[in-house]
């Protein structure tokens, strides 16, 4: 029989023995770091096929749309890219690009003016526009747009190509109110900024505002400058149609103005810097063949494109000069522009 004393030292001499071996046993190393770690640390080298891209320089480029026209007021379509002088501030300009745009899709924006002093002539706008509208829109290529101007400037129609509807919604306006002309030019450039893009890969559009007013204006928020400035800025031509018959003389082909009214004097500016273009028809039948001018110097102009050798986008305005070295003519296009990255088109780099 075994001693009890003899039994308790055997088992605090088993109980040591395990103490001694867990001691004795070596610490694992620590747990290595994560492999996300250890790329952070040393990162890879980029893969083999992994290139920089090349980057290519582009020139920016002023575009221009010239009408060139005779003595007796006929267009002039068969110059050529040497027949042009360009002169931005002054200084000679080289002609990158040239080319006679007679295709363009057209982007028209028609204010009407339907304040209470155009009353009496309201009719004979409304027969102008539709005048007008049938003659230029192309179905299917041409889209405008009808705003009218009173007290504030009205989108009553927005982009459409569809003639039934531009001329329903012509015949449905009323006169009254004030006139807020500044105001409808400044909105409808606005418009004009974003126009829908032609189809096809060529999406360049031609901007064109056709005004029908009497250039009075009493209500708008903005100045004139401001109409002008914004104007120039969607590279949109204004063509005015004044309806003033005050001081016209009506001998001869068309009639002509012996004075300028201030209102006519306003509607005469809007074309000058815009590079459109000014009439004073005395009645619906000199109205219709204005219209038949203004449709047919859209498809009869040239495109003129420049690098100018003043390269700083710093937003400041700078005038513009076309001339042609065939004697006898005129070229007509916009005064200038704001150097801004908007107004600068880039080029496709060779």
């Amino acid at each position: 029989m075994t001693c009890p004393r003899c039994f308790l030292v055997l088992i605090i001499l088993l109980a040591w023995s395990a103490s001694a071996a867990r001691a004795q046993r070596p610490t694992p190393p620590p747990n290595p770091a994560p492999a996300a770690s250890q790329s952070q640390a040393q990162p890879s080298p980029p893969p083999a096929q992994q290139q920089v891209p090349t980057i290519r320089s582009t020139v920016s480029l002023v575009h221009l749309v010239a009408t060139a026209t005779d003595r007796r007021h006929n267009f002039v379509t068969d110059l050529e890219k040497g027949d042009f002088k360009v002169l931005e501030d002054g200084v000679p300009q080289e002609i990158k690009l040239f080319g006679r745009e007679t295709d363009l899709p057209l982007r028209i924006g028609l204010l009407l003016d339907t304040s209470n002093s155009i009353r009496p002539r309201l009719e004979f706008e409304q027969d102008a526009a539709i005048d007008f509208l049938t003659s230029v829109i192309r179905r299917n290529k041409d889209m405008a747009f009808l705003m009218t101007f009173d007290n504030e400037p009205e989108v009553i129609q927005d982009y459409t190509g569809d003639l039934s509807l531009l001329t329903g919604a012509i015949r449905k306006q009323r006169a009254g109110g004030g006139t807020a002309l500044h105001d409808a030019i400044f909105r409808a450039a606005e418009k004009l900024t974003n126009p829908p893009a032609a189809k096809g890969p060529n999406q360049e559009v031609r901007r064109v505002m056709v005004v029908i007013s009497d250039g009075d204006d009493n209500l708008s928020d903005h100045a004139l400058s401001d109409a002008v400035e914004l104007a120039i800025r969607a590279e949109a031509s204004i063509y005015s149609v004044s309806t003033n018959t005050d001081w016209l003389a009506t001998s001869g082909d068309m009639p002509r103005k012996m004075h300028l009214a201030p209102g006519d004097k306003v509607l005469q500016k809007f074309a000058e810097e815009s590079g459109g273009r000014v009439f004073y028809p005395y009645k619906v039948e000199d109205l219709a063949e204005s219209f038949v001018d203004i449709g047919t110097e859209l498809r009869s102009q040239y495109f003129i494109a420049y690098s100018p050798t003043d390269a700083q986008v710093n937003g400041k305005y700078r005038r513009i000069q076309v001339d042609t070295t065939r004697k006898g003519l005129t070229v007509r296009t916009r005064k200038g522009y704001y150097a801004t990255a908007a107004a600068l088109t880039p080029s496709p780099a060779n």
